[in-house]
């Protein structure tokens, strides 16, 4: 890739700002428009970006394309992840999947339902913990409703113990391997689930980024 501030999608060329030589000064206009394309391709036609999600998204995308000066504004630091909250059907799942398209170059995290990693524990028992927890960039999807983890009859808070996991891996790596997350849940609900230690570790590990409490359901 010659200049990357085009990207190729489906025989058309999309330019996302100018490159001059040494870095991308980025539009986020024209991120928007790359971003709805892409969206309908992997979504469908009915996907688009909604004119009360672009506060939202210039944090993310701020965050995404590493814009230091926007990310000091935004109070987001680039060493951590992003955890996504916000009511359920805001289209959080959509963006993180969407997102990660943006910056082609850079690492692209794999989505995980934590629902999914609950089932591979129950079938498994604690290698699934050692399989999300010590690899890979990993977006964790539907944080805190996953159901409990039960292996041989003992109880396992199994996304509690990822989350420990990747903190330690966090540190481990000096903040090259993060972790992001969505959530329906508030920090209160989020330290009822897993515990004062799990939520403090999460502080370290994540950047919140929150949709409004009154954002419609998109899905209806």
């Amino acid at each position: 890739m010659d200049n990357p501030s085009k990207i190729m999608e489906g025989g058309v060329e999309f330019s996302l700002g100018k490159f001059d030589g040494k870095s991308v000064l980025y539009d986020f206009p024209k991120i928007l428009v790359y971003l709805n394309a892409k969206g309908k391709m992997l979504f469908g036609e009915k996907f688009k970006i909604y004119e009360e999600d672009r506060d939202i998204l210039l944090k993310l995308t701020s965050y995404f394309i590493k814009d230091q000066k926007n990310c000091h504004k935004f109070e987001m630091d680039i060493k951590k992840g992003i955890l996504l909250s916000g009511p359920v059907g805001c289209g959080k799942t959509s963006l993180m999947r969407l997102l990660r398209h943006l910056v082609p170059l850079q690492r692209p995290y794999e989505m995980i339902s934590c629902r999914n990693v609950v089932f591979s524990f129950n079938h498994l028992g604690y290698k699934t913990v050692e399989d999300y927890g010590n690899t890979k960039f990993f977006c964790f999807d539907d944080l805190g409703v996953e159901p409990a983890g039960r292996f041989y009859g003992k109880d396992c808070n199994v996304i509690g113990e990822v989350l420990l996991s990747r903190h330690e891996l966090f540190l481990q790596t000096k903040h090259n391997i993060k972790t992001h997350a969505t959530t329906n849940l508030n920090a209160e609900e989020l330290e009822e689930r897993y515990g004062n230690r799990v939520r403090s570790r999460m502080r370290e590990l994540f950047n919140l980024v929150a949709f409004d409490e009154g954002a419609e359901d998109k899905r209806k």
